[in-house]
C-alpha cells in the first residue's frame, strides 16, 4: 500500500504533479464517436458545440479490422477539431487485448496535451488502473505532456464490482466510474440480452386478494450496482455515471433510466445516438423549480447553521447541503446553456 504522503507524487521523472482536484466541468453526457468513420470524425468540430464530452471509441462496436483505423482516426480528430471547453476521451481496448498498449502510447505521444480523460474498459480491481497509471506517467515525461491524463473506469464485470472501493480510491488519476450494464450481466450470468433498463420480468407481485387480478411492477435491475458504484464515488471524491441505454426506439425508457441514476447521484450518462443527447441534458440539469426553492433555502441561511421553515418545511444543515449541491450544479449547467440560466435565474 503507497503511503498517503506519497499518494500525490508522480510516478515518473518529468511527469506532471497530480490533480489533488477535479476539474470542474459540466459532463452531462459522454458522446460515443466511432473514429474509424470519415463521416462521424466529420462531425466532430459541431458536435464540440453541442455536447459536453466527445469520446472516441476503440473497443467494443469497433470491429477487429478497423481497430488501427479507429485509433488514427481519433488521433486526426484530436489533432484537427478545436475542441474548446468540450472534454476529449477515448475508450482504449482492455487491457488484456492486443491493441491496448498501442492506443495508449499513440495517442499520449501524438496528443498527450489534448485529452482529457482515458475510459479503461471491464476494471477488475486497482491493479489495472496502477498499472495505466504508470504507463502514463511515463508517457507524460517521455512526450512532455503538461497536465495528468484522468483515468475513467468502467464496471463491467462482478470483480469490479466486489472491488469498487479498491478501484475509486487507487490513484489520484481517477476520474470517476461508469456502470457497464451488458458485459456486467454477462460476467454475472443474467438472463437478460439488454443494454441497461429494466426487464418485464423483473417484478414484484402485489398481495393477492382472492382471485383478483394482482397488480405487477417492474423492478430496476441495475439500483443495486449503480447505488454502489455511487457510494464509492462519493467517497472517493470522483464522479459516477450512468453508462450505455441500448434501445435507441425508445426515448421514454431512456430518460426514466438516466433519471432514476440521476436521482441516485449519477452526474451523466452516456450517449450512443443523437437522440438520447436532448435527454440527457433535460435529465442531468436539476429542475428549476427545485433549484428556486434551493436558492430560498441558501438565502434564508447563508452560513448553513441553525434551522429555518420555508413553505411550511423545516429546513437546517443537512437541506442547505443538499441545496448548494442542486445550485452548483445549475450554476454549471447555465455556464454551457444560457437558456437554462436564465431559467434558473442565474
Amino acid at each position: 500500500m503507497k503511503l498517503l504522503r506519497q499518494f500525490f507524487q508522480p510516478l515518473a521523472i518529468g511527469a506532471p504533479a497530480p490533480m489533488r482536484d477535479l476539474p470542474v466541468r459540466l459532463e452531462r453526457m459522454i458522446h460515443f464517436v466511432p473514429p474509424h468513420m470519415e463521416k462521424m470524425r466529420a462531425k466532430a468540430p459541431e458536435l464540440a458545440k453541442t455536447v459536453d464530452v466527445v469520446l472516441g471509441n476503440l473497443e467494443d462496436a469497433i470491429p477487429v479490422e478497423a481497430k488501427e483505423a479507429a485509433r488514427k482516426g481519433f488521433i486526426e480528430m484530436g489533432q484537427t477539431v478545436d475542441f474548446g471547453p468540450t472534454g476529449l476521451w477515448t475508450r482504449i481496448n482492455a487491457l488484456n487485448s492486443p491493441w491496448a498498449l498501442d492506443d495508449v502510447t499513440e495517442i499520449v505521444a501524438a496528443i498527450g496535451n489534448k485529452l482529457d480523460v482515458i475510459m479503461l474498459p471491464k476494471v477488475d480491481g486497482p491493479w489495472d488502473i496502477h498499472y495505466l497509471d504508470q504507463l502514463l506517467a511515463q508517457l507524460e515525461a517521455r512526450h512532455k505532456v503538461a497536465r495528468p491524463i484522468m483515468i475513467h473506469a468502467i464496471l463491467e464485470t462482478a470483480q469490479g464490482v466486489n472491488n469498487v472501493e479498491a478501484i475509486a480510491t487507487a490513484s489520484p488519476r481517477m476520474h470517476g466510474m461508469s456502470l457497464g450494464p451488458a458485459d456486467l450481466a454477462a460476467s454475472r450470468a443474467m438472463k437478460t440480452t439488454r443494454v441497461g433498463g429494466g426487464h418485464p420480468e423483473y417484478k414484484v407481485l402485489a398481495d393477492a386478494h382472492g382471485d383478483a387480478p394482482r397488480a405487477a411492477y417492474q423492478q430496476d435491475l441495475w439500483h443495486y450496482t449503480t447505488a454502489k458504484m455511487v457510494d464509492a464515488c462519493a467517497a472517493a471524491g470522483i464522479k459516477p455515471f450512468y453508462g450505455p441505454f441500448g434501445d435507441f426506439s425508445d426515448a421514454a425508457a431512456c430518460e426514466s433510466q438516466f433519471r432514476n441514476s440521476f436521482l441516485l447521484g449519477c452526474v451523466g450518462a452516456w450517449t450512443l445516438h443523437p437522440s438520447q443527447i436532448a435527454i440527457a441534458k433535460k435529465v442531468y440539469a436539476p429542475d428549476p423549480a427545485e433549484v428556486a426553492f434551493a436558492r430560498k433555502i441558501v438565502e434564508s441561511m447563508p452560513d448553513g447553521a441553525g434551522a429555518v421553515m420555508i413553505d411550511g418545511k423545516m429546513q437546517d444543515d443537512a437541506t442547505w447541503k443538499q441545496a448548494k449541491v442542486l445550485i452548483d450544479l445549475a450554476k454549471l449547467v447555465a455556464a454551457k446553456d444560457p437558456d437554462m440560466g436564465q431559467r434558473y435565474g442565474l
